[in-house]
């Protein structure tokens, strides 16, 4: 007999993933002091500001870039001090700094944000043109790092900074409160928090110690935020809060939408605007942009569909001029479908660039790191990476990491760390609803969690969303009614179905009637 979990043993669970948290309040946040290179980085942008030089700053075109960018140049504009601002396009500059954006500017210090640990020849021309190049990013450090003016990196391995795990946007704040200190002036960094803690989410870093914190407190002054881009989103989408989920299911991919479609300049210009209803026309152009990345990722996933092959351990698609800003999507999109990773091309004048999607226990990043003799480049992490080869190499590389595959485990594939344990009908109501959202926010190191409930009779079925590609159900056991979404569902189940789920739970406030509402990850039996 399964032993069922109590609403007591979930808000045990739940609570000892923070027991071992050293920063549980804003005030217990490290010190700017503990960067390397932070002083010297300041102490220079300082004498800049001072001696009137030309600054550029120079982002990336995803959310933790461009919220980057607007924290430090939110700063200068509140100090008045004269700068240029290049995020660079996807499509025409690339990712980060490089050679072509340097020849664009005529400056005395370049600052970085959320990108620089890799611009090692970028890094060479400024120094022979004089000009002082400071790198502030979070990704990891190569062999080989930039001949900088300054790098401030909390993965750099003489960095004392006690919490490597942090965004970008992050570490241009922290450059913002040692500046602060450095020019002596009064600046309230905590007004900040509301941009931070979509970057943080984003950027999916783990949402424990100072970056649990910092979301908190973040989501709670997106609510009160007089910032005109929050306030056009709630207009817009008929919000009057905003939550953990709106922040990783909504406000994120509007933001990234414009540097996957378009320009990052436009999401930046949105985040920036003084006035709601210049922020209200951003916006809509935006969501436009969003909904066309969702018709381009729509054909694009059926596209990879035939490359999908039930007896092999992942998927690895491409195609001629398949959008690079949608790839990283449509990984993702197969590896929940097919419960297996995913690595989608898009080529391009003999390359190919392409994004990488995991699941379970699977570590992607080391399994293409096995190919690195024919790759051009990769990065990423366990669950993600980003890889670009030669066309030519693209046939030997989907055989060899096929080969690789093998030896993946079935357990491996299925694991899911989310998942609490078996759950009664009977304990799925307000309670525990709001024992679950007092432990939010859910992300990294934090999942939000998951839940199975057997043999469950299914009472109503009906197929909603603008292609019928969502499943509703009415799900009853004995006097306890549950409603249930199954998103881009892969099994159907129908009236008079007994069946077994795996689900999350999330609020549904219908009409000021707030009821937990079951969504479905997976119907794993259908009786």
């Amino acid at each position: 007999m399964v032993e069922l979990l109590s609403k007591e043993d979930i808000r045990r669970i739940l609570a000892s993933r923070f027991e071992n948290d050293c920063c549980t309040r804003l005030g217990e946040i490290p010190k700017p002091s503990s960067f390397k290179d932070i002083g010297r980085a300041s102490k220079r942008i300082a004498r800049a500001i001072q001696t009137k030089e030309r600054i550029a700053i120079v982002g990336d075109y995803d959310v933790d870039g461009v919220i980057s960018s607007v924290i430090l140049s939110q700063f200068f504009d509140d100090l008045k001090v004269d700068y240029s601002l290049i995020i660079p396009n996807r499509f025409t500059d690339g990712y980060g700094l490089n050679p072509e954006i340097v020849a664009k500017l005529d400056v005395h210090v370049i600052i970085t944000v959320d990108n620089g640990i890799s611009a090692v020849e970028a890094a060479d021309i400024c120094k022979a043109q004089g000009i002082d190049l400071i790198i502030t990013d979070h990704h990891n450090v190569p062999a080989i790092i930039p001949d900088a003016y300054a790098i401030v990196n909390p993965k750099q391995d003489d960095c004392e900074f006690p919490n490597c795990e942090i965004c970008g946007a992050q570490v241009a704040w922290y450059l913002v409160a040692s500046l602060k200190e450095e020019l002596g002036v009064e600046y309230d960094l905590s007004s900040f928090l509301d941009l931070l803690c979509i970057a943080i989410m984003a950027d999916m870093m783990e949402l424990v110690g100072m970056n649990r914190v910092m979301v908190k407190k973040g989501i709670l002054d997106l609510n009160k935020s007089h910032r005109p881009a929050f306030e056009a989103i709630k207009v817009f989408f008929g919000k009057t809060t905003l939550e953990g989920d709106d922040i990783s299911f909504l406000i994120a991919p509007l933001i990234n939408s414009s540097g996957r479609m378009e320009d990052a300049i436009l999401s930046y210009e949105f985040l920036k605007a003084t006035h709601v209803d210049v922020a209200l026309k951003k916006l809509e152009y935006i969501v436009s942009l969003n909904e066309a990345r969702k018709d381009e990722e729509r054909i694009l996933f059926e596209s990879t569909l035939a490359h999908v092959k039930e007896d092999e351990n992942i998927i690895v698609a491409w195609g001629e001029d398949w959008h690079e800003g949608i790839v990283g999507i449509v990984a993702s999109r197969l590896s929940k479908r097919f419960k297996k990773p995913a690595i989608v091309f898009s080529i391009k004048e003999g390359k190919a660039k392409g994004s990488a999607r995991s699941v379970g226990d699977v570590n992607i990043l080391a399994l293409i790191k096995e190919q690195e003799a024919i790759l051009l480049g990769f990065g990423g992490h366990k669950g993600a990476a980003g890889v670009s080869i030669d066309v030519e190499n693209l046939e030997l590389f989907k055989s060899n990491i096929k080969q690789a595959a093998i030896k993946i485990t079935r357990k491996e594939l299925e694991a899911d760390s989310d998942i609490l344990g078996e759950i009664a009908a009977d304990q799925i109501d307000f309670e525990l609803l709001e024992i679950l959202e007092n432990q939010e926010p859910y992300g990294q190191k934090n999942p939000k969690p998951s839940f199975l409930l057997r043999n469950i009779a299914v009472k109503v079925d009906k197929l909603i969303g603008k292609e019928g590609q969502h499943l509703k159900l009415v799900l009853q056991e004995g006097s306890n009614a549950l409603e249930a979404l199954f998103f881009n569902y892969d099994l159907r189940a129908k009236q008079g179905d007994r069946i077994d789920i795996l689900f999350t739970i999330a609020r549904n406030d219908y009409r000021g009637l707030v009821t937990p509402q079951l969504l479905i990850k997976q119907i794993l039996k259908r009786y």
